[in-house]
């Protein structure tokens, strides 16, 4: 006897996706995909700790469980992965899911270093599977309108450029201890390096000059904490990027970009929840997100959206229709996109141990470009 339920003739089966890493970001991305990303379908979740992986299941309907990752690369009816495991098991993750034939959505930083990074691209250009990678900043609206101006070539050429990233705070930062070195580099201003970079298309970071320091918890500076940082970046064109970054913003998540160039000034993201503003005696007040989810819940959306949509364009046959014909600018992060911009988190991490600027190690972006950028 047929399956009562089977898929009607004619109707797109749903891009089949399993959950690495159940976490904060990995439940996040588990709820976009069971509830707002049309045809695309959470099958499975995959997590040590099997009782918070049970959970999100039950909540979101995924029917598959399991603590052993290796379980949903050798399940034929998952299609995909996303990737929100620890920093330090991605680039494996990567290798294993391409190995096993699985499109990748990998959470940043795709590697904690560019010889297993490099290794794991190679997995995936060898498998032919797409990867993406989650720089979501280039699917929110105020960022996508300020790269379409500059494709536009609105600002004209690129001579000074700025990206910073103010994670919210109260002026101390709980579990600050256990914070892995380098965060503030390799998972915070990473989204900031590849901001810039999509910003200044066609040209590569050369050269690095980082300082950071504990100015929210100063205690722990000795213990290697950092959560205050300023970078300087050299780009071949001769443009002048700054990143900065601080992990205790009082006022709320503060995500701003901006190009300066020789025709004028682009400028995406602001402080402040929405353009409403109070005037009141007490003066002049507005409302400031104080969660990332918040502040960028429809770029997450989005840029699974995307994802799925390549994914099922490779699965049935139809890449050649997942590029819009009016190609205005990249889009989609792929491969090389990952390797520069944790080529430049790695430069920053020798510049402040050496005080001094370091070279970016940009010599594999241009052959590491492991699936075809979507564009929009």
């Amino acid at each position: 006897m047929a399956y009562l339920n089977r898929t009607p003739s004619g109707a797109t089966q749903p891009v089949t996706i399993g959950l690495i890493g159940s976490g904060w970001m990995g439940a996040f991305h588990a709820e976009s995909i069971a509830r707002r990303v049309p045809g695309a379908e959470l099958a499975a979740i995959a997590d040590p700790n099997v009782e918070s992986a049970t959970a999100l299941a039950s909540v979101l309907g995924a029917s598959k469980v399991t603590a052993d990752a290796a379980d949903i690369l050798a399940d034929p009816e998952i299609d995909a992965v996303i990737i929100a495991s620890p920093a330090r098991f991605h680039s494996t993750l990567i290798a294993q899911a391409a190995a096993a034939g699985k499109h990748v959505f990998c959470e940043k930083p795709a590697g904690l270093g560019l010889d297993e990074l490099d290794a794991a691209l190679a997995a995936v250009e060898a498998a032919g599977v797409h990867f993406q990678v989650g720089f979501n900043r280039r699917y929110a609206a105020d960022f996508q309108a300020a790269k379409k101006d500059l494709a536009a070539g609105t600002a004209g050429t690129p001579q000074l450029l700025r990206s910073l990233t103010r994670d919210p705070g109260t002026g101390s930062i709980p579990h600050a201890a256990r914070v892995p070195a380098w965060t503030v580099f390799l998972e915070t201003l990473i989204h900031d390096f590849d901001t810039l970079n999509w910003f200044n298309e066609r040209a590569e970071p050369v050269e690095v000059y980082a300082i950071a320091d504990a100015l929210v918890e100063p205690g722990l500076r000795g213990q290697g904490f950092l959560d205050t940082a300023v970078v300087t970046i050299r780009y071949s064109n001769g443009a002048i990027a700054v990143a900065e970054a601080s992990f205790s913003a009082l006022y709320g998540y503060d995500i701003r970009g901006e190009v300066f160039g020789s025709k004028g000034m682009v400028q995406a993201g602001r402080a402040t929840e929405t353009v409403a503003r109070r005037y009141t005696a007490d003066g002049m007040s507005a409302d400031t997100p104080r969660l990332n989810v918040e502040l960028f819940r429809q770029a997450y959306t989005d840029e699974l959206a995307d994802f799925a949509d390549a994914v099922r364009a490779r699965r049935d046959g139809s890449s050649d229709d997942a590029a819009p014909s009016s190609a205005a600018y990249s889009l989609t992060p792929g491969g090389a996109d990952a390797r520069r911009a944790l080529a430049m988190a790695l430069a920053c991490i020798e510049s402040v141990k050496a005080g001094t600027p370091v070279r970016v190690n940009t010599a594999a972006v241009n052959t590491a470009a492991v699936n075809e950028t979507a564009v929009l």
